[in-house]
């Protein structure tokens, strides 16, 4: 039966439900794929019936893809990715020139890894760069699906086969605004108990790692707010409306120009390392494996001087 299935799948039918999918509706679908809506709701059809299984639910404003839906999106997204490296493969076997990476960062590399890349496209200036920012969740899930051909991330995954590589040092500190009564002084984990912290959203690496630690040093803070952008985070430190654990590397222009400390808490700062990730199981185009490289030999060359943050 499995065979049989696997046979009868076109990319037809694989590209309407994931066009279905993304956009909610038959007619952008349609638009999508230069087809007709009819063309799109017959092709769903056929794929309906040879897996055995609904794969989109009307709701009240378009359609959702059921859990199999999801299923068969995903590996469509999957397929997409490598006929595309497949392309830039034999492309480059005929000797052209150019290709595409695509790259995912996590939030809080966005105030180096752009320097990189655009040191990278510099030296390969006919090669398609595609950025995509997220948190670590959201990385994470883009290099599962082959979305990404590398991704520069804190953390690695844990439940995911990768091949990594240490970029350099990412240290991690607390920040005040400069006359905050703990700015002065050196500070024991445990005096930060019942000040304001200023939160990451959940599934970003800062939040796990500032969780870790407080619940490791017996540390209990009051929650002032849940920001999920870490510029927020800086003008609400600024304001003074609390502290944050957050990534040194995105508060180096700020500690230096005297907007905001770095509180002297023994044992820290959190050394953590940036790393370059790839799916392990994922074959890289020419293209991507030179950004792979680059990035695992010259990375550290953009992280950001920190001042007072070094160990």
């Amino acid at each position: 039966m499995s065979e049989d299935l696997i046979r009868s799948l076109t990319l037809k039918q694989l590209r309407a439900l994931a066009a279905v999918a993304d956009t909610g509706a038959v007619s952008a679908a349609a638009r999508r794929l230069g087809v007709t809506p009819p063309a799109v709701t017959m092709q769903v059809q056929l794929l309906e019936q040879a897996v055995g299984l609904p794969l989109l639910d009307r709701s009240g404003d378009g359609f959702r893809p059921t859990d199999a839906g999801r299923e068969v999106a995903e590996a469509a997204a999957r397929v997409e990715h490598a006929i595309r490296d497949c392309v830039a493969a034999l492309e480059a076997m005929k000797g052209l020139e150019g290709g595409r990476v695509s790259v995912a960062i996590v939030s809080t590399a966005k105030y180096f890894a752009p320097m990189a890349l655009g040191a990278f496209a510099r030296s390969h200036p006919k090669v398609e760069l595609s950025l995509v920012i997220g948190n670590r969740a959201e990385v994470i899930n883009l290099l599962r699906t082959d979305q990404v051909d590398v991704a520069i991330m804190g953390r690695p995954p844990e439940d995911l086969d990768v091949d990594r590589t240490v970029i350099g040092d990412h240290p991690h500190i607390v920040i005040a605004a400069p006359g905050h009564p703990l700015a002065s002084r050196t500070v024991r984990p445990k005096d930060l108990d019942g000040h304001v912290f200023l939160m990451r959203e959940g599934g970003s690496g800062t939040r796990g790692l500032m969780e870790r630690l407080f619940e490791q040093e017996g540390v209990k803070v009051r929650t002032g707010m849940e920001i999920g952008s870490n510029e927020t985070i800086k003008q609400a430190v600024i304001a003074g409306l609390g502290l944050a654990l957050i990534s040194a590397h995105t508060v180096a222009a700020e500690i230096a120009d005297g907007r905001i400390v770095a509180l002297d808490v023994e044992g820290l700062p959190i050394l953590r390392q940036w790393h370059v990730v790839r799916r392990a199981g994922k074959r890289l185009t020419p293209p991507a494996l030179a950004m792979n490289a680059f990035l695992s030999e010259h990375g550290a060359e953009f992280l950001p001087v920190i001042p007072r943050a070094e160990p």
